[in-house]
């Protein structure tokens, strides 16, 4: 008999399992597609969605909010919040075809593009996804690696009362990061890093609170909110800049809503009834709400504190110095979050291709039984500790190459926005619903895409111009801070 969290959903993204519906499809521990019964609620969706999200998208807020002011930094953040919340509503309806109660399972995004789109669209958002993924893990990675820096920097300055510059090299804790990852890669799947998911959810909300509060702090230390209207002023950064840096904010921001990407496969969790997509409905709109929320006090205690200097990471841009200690604290936070979110995302991509390639070579599947004392042996497949293996090397190499935070978040969200969180989304839904061409309702949809098309673009642009003026003044493994 199984175990309660047991379940093993193995999710694959461009290979269809064909489960025959034997008599277990009706037993009380499978479900109608013959698998082990799923047992994800609101709240591990809600946990899996506020790990996937808010993460270290969070710091760069208040640096894109010094970018765009008090009136544009807000109302951008505000929009697409809504965007977001908009748009997975109308994904979670894929995850099954034809009937929403009865229809067949999607198990991953590219599952929903196949059976609704099919064509060259699975190709198209398979490559999209897979890069999506890279970038996200690999901006988790330089993330994880500067705070665990800015932990011993933070003592270094304190040590020397500041006199000390305390210059450091990222590489050695993009190192013990990427080992780390290493290791929790060998858990199978998405189910059994529910654990995993609750601390890093946990985490989120301790560094982000804890940002928040010096934030608050810094303000009523001051007596004065600093900051304008507009953001930053031509007269400290020239007018190129104001609008590269304007349009690497948009996409800092569309980089901290974006979880598309995952949705139908945390989704894949749930156990029904209810109906899948109204459990993954409350889950979304209690993560989005609580997301939102931290990022509008976020950023705008982050901007009121600093104003036109604000860094472009909160907590390690070191415009919080004291009290050093609870700078550390939300430093470690970070990086026990991004472990996890680390996780969280990289999941498909390991089913995708231990599934496609274990089909083709069934004799990969061999384990080596590992014996534990006092527990079960551990299950230890040398294809996937090879093949995982090699992805953190790979993702830890590209991060040591281009260690830019706010560029590479900046990319990494102009890139995905558009492609995964909207226009997949709305085409599945026109598809879905049986839209009519030309009727209102899909010149709305029609119109709402290109608009986001549109931010998107100018994001992207931003981006990498911000990413080309950095390589000017870098050298490869030589990113000291």
């Amino acid at each position: 008999m199984p175990e309660n969290g047991a379940t093993t959903n193995l999710q694959d993204f461009d290979i269809q399992d064909d489960v025959s519906m034997h008599s277990q499809s009706n037993s009380k521990y499978y479900d109608d597609d013959g698998r082990l019964k799923r047992t994800g609620t609101v709240w591990t969706a809600s946990s899996h969605i506020i790990t996937a999200v808010v993460g270290s998208g969070v710091l760069s807020l208040a640096w894109g909010m010094a970018q765009l002011g008090w009136i544009a930094g807000p109302t951008v953040m505000l929009l697409f919040s809504l965007v977001t919340f908009y748009t997975s509503s109308l994904l979670l309806q894929c995850y099954r075809s034809e009937h929403p109660i009865s229809g067949k399972r999607n198990y991953t995004y590219m599952d929903a593009v196949r059976s609704i789109l099919g064509g060259a669209n699975v190709r198209l958002c398979g490559i999209l996804q897979y890069l999506d993924i890279l970038g996200i893990v690999i901006g988790y990675t330089i993330a994880a690696s500067i705070s665990m820096m800015a932990i011993r920097r933070s003592n270094c300055f304190h040590e020397s009362g500041g006199k000390n510059p305390c210059h450091m090299n990222s590489n050695l804790y993009m190192i013990i990061f990427g080992a780390t990852q290493i290791v929790l890669s060998q858990i199978p799947d998405f189910d059994q890093i529910w654990w995993l998911s609750t601390v890093a959810a946990i985490m989120s909300f301790t560094y982000s609170t804890i940002g928040l509060s010096l934030g608050i702090a810094k303000v009523a230390e001051a007596g004065t909110f600093k900051g304008s209207l507009t953001g930053i002023t031509t007269g400290s950064v020239s007018l190129s800049q104001k609008i590269w840096r304007t349009s690497q904010a948009l996409g800092d921001i569309a980089f901290a809503y974006s979880y598309a990407v995952v949705l139908v496969e945390i989704q894949d969790t749930i156990k029904s009834p209810p109906s899948e997509a109204k459990t993954m409905k409350k889950a979304t709109l209690i993560s989005v709400t609580v997301m939102t929320t931290f990022y509008m006090l976020c950023g705008s205690t982050g901007y009121a504190a600093f104003g036109d200097t604000t860094p472009g990471n909160l907590l390690t841009g070191f415009g919080f110095y004291n009290p050093y200690w609870v700078v550390d604290i939300a430093n470690a936070a970070i990086v026990i979050h991004l472990v996890g979110a680390y996780q969280v995302f990289s999941q498909p991509i390991f089913a995708f291709v231990e599934k496609g390639v274990t089909q083709k070579c069934p004799n990969l599947e061999r384990e080596l039984k590992i014996p534990i004392p006092g527990f079960p042996p551990y299950k230890l497949k040398m294809f996937r500790l090879v093949w995982r293996t090699l992805y953190v090397l790979f993702t830890t190499l590209v991060s040591m190459l281009i260690p830019f935070f706010n560029d590479v978040l900046g990319v990494i969200g102009a890139l995905g926005f558009w492609p995964l969180n909207v226009y997949f989304p709305v085409e599945m839904y026109i598809s879905q619903k049986k839209i009519p061409k030309w009727s209102n309702r899909w010149i709305s949809l029609k119109i709402f895409t290109a608009a986001c098309l549109l931010v998107s673009v100018v994001a992207f642009v931003g981006s990498v111009a911000g990413v080309l003026l950095d390589l000017k003044k870098y050298k490869p493994f030589h990113a000291n801070y």
